[in-house]
C-alpha cells in the first residue's frame, strides 16, 4: 500500500505533495527557488489535467506556486525551454526521467488515452533536447 494512503484509496493531494517535495528536492524544480513558508510548494502536473493527467505522484512535480501559475498548460518541454531562456536552473535530465516514470506509471496501471500520446510525445521532444545538448 502506497504510504500516506487508506486501504483502496489514493493519497490525499497534501501526501503527494509532501512526497513530491522528498523526492524532487526542497526547491522549485522548474526555478530553482527555495521552497519555505514564503515560497509556497504546490504540485505542479507534467500533464495538465485539462490534457487528461491523472493525479497521481508520478505526474506531480514540486514546483513553487509562481512557476505553477505563470507555467499554466504549457506543456513541460515549453515551460523548461522558457526556464531556461530565464536563466532558471530547470533540467532536462530530471524532466525526462520524472516523464519516463509516468510513460512506465500509465503503461502499469493502463487507462490514461489522453495522457498517454502527450507523454509520448514530450519523452520525444526532451530526448531530442539531450541528444543536441
Amino acid at each position: 500500500m502506497v504510504e500516506g494512503a487508506r486501504a483502496g484509496h489514493q493519497p490525499t493531494r497534501a501526501d503527494r505533495l509532501e512526497r513530491a517535495v522528498a523526492r524532487d528536492g526542497p526547491a522549485c524544480v522548474w526555478c530553482g527557488r527555495e521552497l519555505t513558508r514564503l515560497v509556497h510548494p504546490t504540485t505542479d502536473h507534467l500533464v495538465p489535467r485539462v490534457k487528461g493527467g491523472p493525479s497521481w505522484l508520478e505526474n506531480e512535480a514540486a514546483a513553487c506556486r509562481r512557476c505553477n501559475g505563470e507555467r499554466g498548460h504549457l506543456s513541460p518541454v515549453d515551460w523548461l525551454l522558457e526556464c531556461r531562456r530565464r536563466g532558471w536552473p530547470a533540467d532536462p535530465a530530471w524532466l525526462r526521467r520524472r516523464l519516463e516514470e509516468l510513460d512506465a506509471a500509465i503503461t502499469a496501471r493502463g487507462g490514461q488515452r489522453r495522457a498517454r500520446p502527450y507523454v509520448q510525445a514530450q519523452l520525444r521532444r526532451v530526448r531530442r533536447l539531450a541528444d543536441a545538448a
